[in-house]
């Protein structure tokens, strides 16, 4: 049964009950709309990342195509209901089999630990999180560390030395590294409590929204910390967030995009009203474990936290690309970034997380075409649940019509060439230098091999 069959369902028309309210997975963890905001639900659905552009942007196009939440066919679906839905329904009885603790049900709600809930149900031997680090964490993947800040890191080597564990040791690598651990007072055993359950909360079965790529985002967003202009301006707290925000921001990614879970009317779409769909529960998810591990609760500032936590990893939602890239390139005009300002240092920092989280045709070829290949296979495994069940195919998922090659280019071509251009200016090193390099050639690669891929396609049809 495919993944995506098994997302657990709420029904919208029931009461929901308190404990499940201000549980952290798959729902809002408060119902109240002045923690998070909740803006007048006439302008969310109205949203096209935020400014009007003219109808020849094709950079625009390209990304309103990508984000566009409009759905021009819902063919029989109804508003969800518990096992009512042809492919997201689900059993809920392995949730109520016998005496369970409010806390562990909580934390079973999500997509991920709702898949694992059964087996737990079973009996099926569990591993004890505390002692994750010193059972894997080898002599090679300590050397590997030695080199974390190298733009050719292989993320894909040190996952595997860390029998998939690779999130886990970065993310803590990185905290001890910058002294955040000893800064914060961070309890180490909530600490690493938190860090596994985040890399549980991801769905290994996803070819690309996993926890390797969080942990390469990861990776990168420090690459970027250690440029000159930020590592002169950014505090500690400003280093804390953007590591967390990189390690969560696709936490419980449930391998669909945004407009897929829109026009089967998935109760997630209802919840954040058709805005940022995804971008809230990977946020809302990461708040939720904050709090069940109470890994900030001795700061006085766990709530800022939380709500700038949300604003970094909001700022990833591809349909408001050309709003922060107009923003940011404003500011490289007008030449006022003062990153003595706290508000201009966090919108740095959403730029950073931006380009983290799609620096993939940016890392050399090598690693990159791995990346290429996993996010059309993903992008491609949603177009194919799509034409099963006679739904609209989302733009880059019908492999009958898309290539790899071709897929790429686009991307390259309208989304990250322009952000990438604009963080050059803003940061001229030798690391920017090198991330458009290996962009050049990874486009020219993929550009000569687009001809071969489609004769292949042909031969195939």
């Amino acid at each position: 049964m495919e993944l995506c069959y098994q997302l657990p369902v709420l029904p919208l028309d029931r009461p929901v009950p308190k404990h499940v309210l201000s549980r952290r997975g798959a729902i809002s963890l408060s119902s109240s709309s002045s923690l998070f905001g909740a803006p007048d639900p006439r302008q969310l659905s109205q949203r096209r990342g935020a400014i009007s552009y003219d109808s020849s942007d094709q950079t625009a196009l390209y990304i309103r195509m990508l984000g566009d939440v409009r759905v021009r066919s819902q063919v029989g679906f109804e508003p969800e209901r518990r096992g009512s839905h042809p492919y997201l329904g689900v059993d809920f009885r392995t949730l109520h089999t016998g005496t369970i603790p409010a806390r562990r049900i909580r934390r079973l709600f999500s997509f991920q630990r709702h898949l694992l809930s059964s087996r737990l149900l079973r009996g099926a031997p569990q591993l004890n999180p505390l002692h994750i680090l010193d059972e894997d964490y080898c002599g090679q993947a300590k050397c590997m560390l030695e080199r974390v800040g190298s733009w050719n890191f292989d993320i894909f080597l040190f996952d595997r030395l860390t029998n998939g564990n690779g999130l886990v040791f970065l993310t803590f690598n990185l905290l001890n590294q910058y002294g955040l651990i000893e800064l914060f007072q961070l309890d180490m055993v909530k600490l690493r409590r938190f860090l596994v359950l985040v890399q549980e909360d991801y769905h290994n079965q996803n070819p690309y929204h996993n926890a390797v790529h969080a942990a390469d985002v990861t990776q990168a967003m420090h690459c970027y910390l250690r440029e000159p202009k930020l590592a002169e301006s950014l505090t500690s707290f400003d280093i804390l967030l953007g590591l967390l925000a990189a390690a969560t921001h696709d936490l419980d990614h449930p391998g669909v995009n945004q407009p897929f879970l829109i026009k089967t009317n998935h109760y997630l779409a209802a919840l954040y009203r058709n805005t940022s769909v995804l971008e809230n529960h990977h946020w809302r998810s990461a708040v939720g474990l904050l709090r069940e591990t109470e890994l900030f609760s001795s700061l006085p500032a766990e709530d800022s936290i939380e709500r700038q936590l949300g604003s970094l990893i909001l700022a990833t939602d591809i349909s408001r690309q050309n709003e922060y890239l107009s923003r940011f390139r404003t500011h490289l005009d007008e030449n006022d970034l003062c990153l003595g300002n706290a508000s201009h240092r966090h919108f740095v920092l959403q730029m950073a997380l931006k380009c983290a989280d799609i620096c993939n045709p940016c890392r050399p070829w090598e690693l990159s075409k791995q990346w290429s290949e996993k996010v059309t296979e993903e992008f491609f495994h949603q177009g194919d649940i799509e034409k099963k069940h006679k739904l609209e195919i989302s733009p880059l998922c019908d492999s009958e019509a898309n290539t790899i090659a071709s897929v790429q280019i686009g991307f390259m071509t309208y989304v990250v060439e322009p952000l990438f251009a604009e963080w050059a200016r803003f940061s001229d090193t030798r690391l920017s230098q090198t991330m458009l390099g290996h962009l050049g050639l990874n486009k020219a690669s993929w550009s000569a091999m687009e001809p071969e891929l489609n004769f292949s396609k042909c031969k195939i049809t």
